[in-house]
């Protein structure tokens, strides 16, 4: 009924085949029907023929025409009924719907419109201007078919994609295991303090890095960073970093050197800086740059040196409260050659804490659009004066969803928590 064969029509312009459309005629007249089907056949359709309109609903539910001429007037279902079932039977094909009607008043138009009529011949049907109609009615039909074809190639796009994302998505999962592994342990208690590790990347992967090292001489290492940027290049930068403080291959840690006894010592925290300020511009083909705290703790006396490279600032919170923040603030790490970074010392007493946080935590906003800031970071410690360990970043991170509305912070946040004691209180 549909055979493909070149349309005859003069409105076709294009050279390329087309099917051979098919056209519904639909009149309880029989001779109505045969004058209708001889011209329309000559207009390059191909042309059923129903005597009423429940035999030509039965004909939509096995194929959709893309021509339909119904007379309204029509014993059982009139032309307005059928055309009202007709567009009800749905479809991803569309039929244009011509009514041939006497009736001319606004109300019956708007009726036929309202059922789902395209257009109106008026009866006794002027051969001319019906095959007009049709022919305004086929550029409708193929900017439809256009828009078919277009919304199939967006729906199979769309679905590849969602195989990408689905593949992606997969893979970022393996990455953030494979980063959330580069910190193997989040809790360790020695005989002098007990450090708590903090990585939660605001997607699946980020690029904050925070860890701990240590050497033969009773000293313990303790660093932050945060690259530049957010997902897997971030990603991969804090793997590579990782690599250059590795707490289980000391000597691949920059931070260490040996003493020739197969133990090691930690280097002085400037020297560290430099070292790795030139090994990222010497070494990495890359636009990252990241900020860096790096702190040296004597566990026997409580005396700490650091380098700061641009992160915020290392919070002190002493055993009886009080908080202090005190730091040069210093250049980021990878900018550029010869940087000069600046060392400094604090010392912990029994009970006191150091923090080392990135600045998700200190620049997290909430609502408003306003930061927590560094003084909001003071009273969420001094709320939490009593909570220690692990627990005090579980702490954090609820005290930061209240203060943001939710807990899809825009930036990584990742800390450092050692709380500090005396060989002899422990």
């Amino acid at each position: 009924m549909q055979s493909p064969a070149p349309s005859s029509s003069p409105e076709h312009h294009s050279d390329a085949p087309r099917r051979r459309r098919l056209a519904l005629i639909v009149d309880d007249s029989r001779l109505q029907r045969r004058i209708l089907s001889t011209s329309v056949r000559a207009w390059g359709f191909n042309v059923i023929e129903a005597a009423s309109g429940d035999a030509a609903l039965e004909m939509c539910r096995e194929v959709t025409p893309d021509l339909v001429l119904s007379d309204w007037m029509m014993p059982g279902m009139n032309g307005l009924e059928f055309c009202d079932a007709f567009r009800k039977l749905g479809g991803d094909d569309y039929g244009y719907f011509i009514l041939l009607t006497s009736k001319s008043e606004k109300e019956e138009v708007a009726c036929g419109l309202e059922a789902g009529a395209d257009d109106f011949v008026s009866k006794p049907v002027d051969l001319n201007e019906l095959r007009a109609r049709i022919t305004a009615g086929d550029r409708i039909l193929q900017m439809q078919r256009e828009l078919t074809g277009k919304n199939h190639l967006i729906s199979q796009t769309l679905l590849e994609l969602q195989r990408l994302y689905d593949s992606i998505d997969k893979d970022l999962l393996e990455a953030k295991k494979l980063q959330q592994s580069l910190v193997r342990e989040r809790s360790v208690a020695f005989d002098q303090g007990h450090v708590s590790l903090l990585l939660r990347p605001s997607g699946h992967v980020g690029g904050d890095l925070v860890g701990f090292f240590r050497s033969g001489d009773g000293h313990l290492g303790l660093y932050a960073i945060d690259v530049s940027g957010h997902g897997i290049s971030s990603a991969l930068m804090t793997a590579r970093l990782a690599g250059y403080l590795s707490s289980t291959a000391p000597d691949q840690n920059v931070a260490l050197m040996p003493n020739g006894d197969g133990t090691y010592r930690i280097r002085p925290p400037l020297a560290v800086m430099r070292a790795i300020n030139n090994l990222v511009l010497n070494e990495m083909d890359t636009e990252h740059y990241f900020t860096m705290i790096l702190a040296d703790v004597d566990l026997a006396t409580g005396k700490v040196a650091l380098a700061q490279a641009g992160h915020p600032h290392p919070v002190v919170q002493r055993s009886d409260g009080r908080i202090e923040q005190i730091s040069p603030g210093g250049f980021p790490v990878g900018l550029i050659h010869d940087a000069e970074f600046s060392q400094f010392d604090l010392h912990l007493g029994a009970g006191d804490r150091l923090l080392l946080c990135s600045d998700g935590v200190t620049e997290c906003p909430n609502d408003a659009g306003d930061l927590l800031d560094e003084g909001g970071l003071e009273a969420i410690m001094r709320d939490l004066q009593g909570v220690n360990g692990p627990s005090f970043f579980e702490a954090l991170i609820w005290k930061l969803s209240e203060f943001a509305g939710n807990q899809d912070f825009p930036d990584d946040v990742s800390g450092v928590l050692f709380e500090y004691q005396t060989e002899l209180e422990a």
